[in-house]
Protein backbone atom coordinates (compact mmCIF):
# COMPACT_ATOMS: atom_id res chain seq x y z
CA UNK A 1 0.00 0.00 0.00
CA UNK A 2 1.40 3.40 -0.99
CA UNK A 3 1.43 5.56 2.10
CA UNK A 4 2.63 8.78 0.49
CA UNK A 5 -0.89 9.64 -0.69
CA UNK A 6 -2.58 8.70 2.60
CA UNK A 7 -4.05 11.66 4.45
CA UNK A 8 -4.91 11.72 8.13
CA UNK A 9 -8.64 12.17 8.79
CA UNK A 10 -9.48 11.39 12.38
CA UNK A 11 -9.63 8.85 15.14
CA UNK A 12 -12.05 6.10 16.14
CA UNK A 13 -13.23 7.24 19.57
CA UNK A 14 -15.82 4.57 20.42
CA UNK A 15 -18.51 2.31 19.05
CA UNK A 16 -22.16 3.20 18.48
CA UNK A 17 -24.95 0.72 19.03
CA UNK A 18 -24.62 -3.04 18.71
CA UNK A 19 -24.33 -3.34 14.92
CA UNK A 20 -20.64 -2.50 14.66
CA UNK A 21 -20.80 1.21 13.92
CA UNK A 22 -17.77 3.30 14.83
CA UNK A 23 -17.68 6.93 15.97
CA UNK A 24 -14.97 8.94 14.25
CA UNK A 25 -13.72 12.31 15.51
CA UNK A 26 -12.63 14.35 12.49
CA UNK A 27 -9.34 16.17 13.07
CA UNK A 28 -10.30 18.96 10.66
CA UNK A 29 -13.82 19.40 12.01
CA UNK A 30 -15.40 18.84 8.60
CA UNK A 31 -17.32 15.73 7.62
CA UNK A 32 -17.87 15.85 3.84
CA UNK A 33 -14.59 14.13 3.05
CA UNK A 34 -15.22 11.20 5.39
CA UNK A 35 -18.83 10.91 4.21
CA UNK A 36 -17.68 10.58 0.59
CA UNK A 37 -15.13 7.80 1.09
CA UNK A 38 -15.43 4.39 -0.53
CA UNK A 39 -12.63 2.94 1.62
CA UNK A 40 -10.87 3.95 4.81
CA UNK A 41 -7.43 2.93 6.06
CA UNK A 42 -7.15 2.31 9.79
CA UNK A 43 -3.89 2.27 11.70
CA UNK A 44 -4.22 0.29 14.91
CA UNK A 45 -2.29 0.60 18.16
CA UNK A 46 0.13 -2.03 16.86
CA UNK A 47 0.98 0.18 13.87
CA UNK A 48 -0.58 -2.19 11.36
CA UNK A 49 -2.65 -0.57 8.61
CA UNK A 50 -5.73 -2.18 7.11
CA UNK A 51 -8.09 -0.99 4.39
CA UNK A 52 -11.84 -1.46 4.80
CA UNK A 53 -14.73 -0.69 2.44
CA UNK A 54 -17.14 1.90 3.84
CA UNK A 55 -20.65 0.42 3.92
CA UNK A 56 -22.27 3.57 5.34
CA UNK A 57 -21.27 6.93 6.79
CA UNK A 58 -23.52 9.46 8.51
CA UNK A 59 -23.11 12.50 10.76
CA UNK A 60 -24.13 12.05 14.39
CA UNK A 61 -23.78 15.22 16.48
CA UNK A 62 -20.09 16.20 16.22
CA UNK A 63 -18.89 12.81 14.97
CA UNK A 64 -19.16 10.59 11.91
CA UNK A 65 -20.69 7.14 12.30
CA UNK A 66 -18.92 4.62 10.08
CA UNK A 67 -20.13 1.17 9.17
CA UNK A 68 -17.32 -0.84 7.63
CA UNK A 69 -17.52 -4.04 5.64
CA UNK A 70 -17.40 -6.85 6.85
CA UNK A 71 -18.35 -5.84 10.42
CA UNK A 72 -21.93 -6.34 11.60
CA UNK A 73 -21.74 -6.36 15.40
CA UNK A 74 -20.03 -4.51 18.20
CA UNK A 75 -17.75 -7.39 19.20
CA UNK A 76 -16.09 -7.37 15.77
CA UNK A 77 -15.06 -3.70 16.02
CA UNK A 78 -13.96 -3.27 19.63
CA UNK A 79 -10.31 -3.74 18.62
CA UNK A 80 -10.62 -0.72 16.29
CA UNK A 81 -11.27 1.80 19.09
CA UNK A 82 -8.38 4.32 19.16
CA UNK A 83 -7.36 3.46 15.60
CA UNK A 84 -6.38 6.45 13.48
CA UNK A 85 -8.20 6.82 10.16
CA UNK A 86 -6.65 7.75 6.83
CA UNK A 87 -7.84 7.93 3.24
CA UNK A 88 -6.15 8.04 -0.12
CA UNK A 89 -6.03 11.62 -1.40
CA UNK A 90 -7.60 10.66 -4.74
CA UNK A 91 -10.85 9.78 -2.93
CA UNK A 92 -11.40 13.32 -1.66
CA UNK A 93 -14.23 15.22 -3.38
CA UNK A 94 -13.17 18.11 -5.62
CA UNK A 95 -13.19 21.61 -4.15
CA UNK A 96 -14.15 24.98 -5.55
CA UNK A 97 -11.39 27.26 -6.82
CA UNK A 98 -9.60 28.90 -3.90
CA UNK A 99 -10.59 26.13 -1.46
CA UNK A 100 -8.00 23.75 -0.04
CA UNK A 101 -7.89 20.71 2.14
CA UNK A 102 -5.98 21.22 5.37
CA UNK A 103 -3.73 18.30 4.54
CA UNK A 104 -2.63 20.11 1.36
CA UNK A 105 -1.75 23.28 3.28
CA UNK A 106 0.17 21.77 6.19
CA UNK A 107 3.88 21.98 5.46
CA UNK A 108 3.72 24.86 2.98
CA UNK A 109 6.48 27.44 3.25
CA UNK A 110 4.90 30.77 4.22
CA UNK A 111 6.47 33.91 2.77
CA UNK A 112 5.53 37.57 2.73
CA UNK A 113 4.66 39.35 -0.50
CA UNK A 114 8.13 40.93 -0.23
CA UNK A 115 9.72 37.46 -0.27
CA UNK A 116 10.66 37.16 3.41
CA UNK A 117 10.36 33.59 4.68
CA UNK A 118 8.20 33.44 7.81
CA UNK A 119 8.25 29.67 8.34
CA UNK A 120 6.24 26.50 7.64
CA UNK A 121 2.51 26.09 8.12
CA UNK A 122 2.43 23.70 11.07
CA UNK A 123 -1.25 23.42 11.97
CA UNK A 124 -4.63 25.06 11.52
CA UNK A 125 -6.93 26.32 14.26
CA UNK A 126 -10.62 26.47 13.35
CA UNK A 127 -12.50 29.44 14.79
CA UNK A 128 -16.08 30.71 14.43
CA UNK A 129 -15.23 33.35 11.83
CA UNK A 130 -12.20 31.93 9.99
CA UNK A 131 -9.33 29.50 10.36
CA UNK A 132 -6.00 30.60 11.82
CA UNK A 133 -2.76 29.25 10.37
CA UNK A 134 -0.06 28.36 12.89
CA UNK A 135 3.29 29.04 11.23
CA UNK A 136 6.54 27.86 12.84
CA UNK A 137 9.42 30.20 12.17
CA UNK A 138 13.08 29.73 13.03
CA UNK A 139 12.67 31.10 16.55
CA UNK A 140 8.95 31.52 17.16
CA UNK A 141 5.38 30.76 16.17
CA UNK A 142 3.14 33.09 14.18
CA UNK A 143 -0.67 33.10 14.02
CA UNK A 144 -1.87 34.14 10.57
CA UNK A 145 -5.61 34.69 9.95
CA UNK A 146 -6.86 32.72 6.95
CA UNK A 147 -8.65 35.61 5.27
CA UNK A 148 -8.42 36.95 1.70
CA UNK A 149 -6.84 40.24 2.78
CA UNK A 150 -3.93 38.39 4.40
CA UNK A 151 -3.47 35.22 2.33
CA UNK A 152 -2.51 36.53 -1.10
CA UNK A 153 -1.68 33.28 -2.90
CA UNK A 154 -1.48 29.54 -2.34
CA UNK A 155 0.74 27.64 -4.77
CA UNK A 156 0.52 23.94 -4.00
CA UNK A 157 2.85 23.06 -6.89
CA UNK A 158 5.60 25.33 -5.54
CA UNK A 159 4.78 24.46 -1.92
CA UNK A 160 4.30 28.07 -0.88
CA UNK A 161 1.73 30.37 0.67
CA UNK A 162 2.21 34.09 0.18
CA UNK A 163 0.80 36.40 2.84
CA UNK A 164 0.47 40.15 3.22
CA UNK A 165 0.16 40.55 6.99
CA UNK A 166 -1.14 43.83 8.40
CA UNK A 167 1.50 46.00 10.02
CA UNK A 168 2.49 44.63 13.42
CA UNK A 169 0.92 41.16 12.99
CA UNK A 170 4.29 39.42 12.83
CA UNK A 171 5.44 41.34 15.93
CA UNK A 172 2.72 39.90 18.18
Amino acid sequence: MRQDDLKLLGKIVTTHGIRGQLKVASFSGEFDTILSLETVVLKGKDGRMETFPVARATVHHDRVLLSLTPFTNINEVLHLISAVSYAHRDQFPPLEEGEYYWCDLIGLQVVTAAGTVIGRLDSILPTESHDVYVVRGADREYLIPAVEDVVVQVDLEAGTMTVSPPEGLLDL
